[in-house]
């Protein structure tokens, strides 16, 4: 009757050897994942520069590369005239406005602030491309063209005028220093260092202050679906696909029934 008891209290002590040990790994194996966390993350850097947050020392924006003369988006910037049904040329009184900004991409779509400590950075950085032949608009304010001119538009035609800016795209990262360390370092970066995914669009102007770029008149087929989405009618079923993309292409790439005329640069008031 003694054997068996004396088996029941050697198993009992191995279960308390087991059960004091467990939490002692644990413990081992959370203190580095709580150091981890800790670190600043990419998407929190980018966050915080674009809020100049409290915690920042300085973030700045770090040039990698850049590209000049590249094209922007392909606007409409006048309203149509709808010259369809009709066997000769209409003559329209257009009006014609735009605007060019500076614009950043930023991680989640973030835009700093003209008077942050990034967005400082970014007009400094735009000073670096600025040659005597290329001006670059650095801030974050406006400026554009608007004025009225005469054109004609082609029989059985929808026409309207189109836009595209041209611009210096900055490429490179974030690289945010904190007043406070944060697991044991002060400098972090976003995405990372050396990355060239935050991309910088500095609008070109000419000497005389007026936005570079390219207009043009287009002169779209009556009964297409484009005609049709530059008068704003519901008709064709590839209309409300055509406004939610703005997929508008670029001059000479609009097909057959697409006629472009470029409309020259002196031909636009200096605002």
């Amino acid at each position: 009757m003694t054997r068996p008891g004396h088996k029941g209290n050697h198993r009992s002590k191995k279960k308390r050897i087991t059960i004091v040990l467990a939490p002692v790994v644990a413990v081992a194996v959370a203190i580095p994942l709580m150091n981890q966390a800790g670190a600043a993350t990419p998407s929190e850097v980018a966050k915080d520069c674009a809020q100049d947050a409290a915690t920042l020392e300085n973030c700045e924006f770090v040039d990698v590369q850049f590209k000049r003369d590249s094209l922007g988006a392909n606007k409409r910037v006048s309203t149509p005239f709808d010259n369809c049904g009709a066997t000769t040329e209409g003559v329209k009184a257009f009006n014609v406005s735009a605007t060019v900004t500076r614009s950043i991409t930023l991680e989640d779509g973030f835009v700093a602030a003209a008077d942050s400590k990034l967005g400082n950075s970014f007009f400094e950085i735009g000073a670096k491309f600025n040659t005597t032949e290329i001006n670059l608009k650095r801030d974050d304010k406006g400026t554009g063209f608007d004025f009225s001119r005469t054109d004609k538009v082609l029989p059985d035609r929808v026409g309207f005028f189109m836009w595209s800016e041209k611009r210096t795209d900055v490429s490179g990262f974030l690289r945010a220093t904190y007043k406070e360390e944060q697991n044991g370092q002060k400098v972090f970066f976003s995405p990372s260092e050396g990355a060239a995914t935050v991309h910088v669009f500095y609008p070109q102007l000419l000497k005389n202050g007026t936005p570079d770029g390219r207009l043009w008149l287009r002169n779209v087929k009556c009964g297409t679906p484009e005609a049709d989405a530059a008068l704003g009618r519901e008709s064709s079923g590839n209309v409300a696909s055509l406004r939610a993309e703005q997929a508008e292409p670029g001059f000479g790439e609009g097909g057959e029934n697409v006629t472009d005329v470029e409309i020259p640069l002196s031909e636009i008031p200096a605002p």
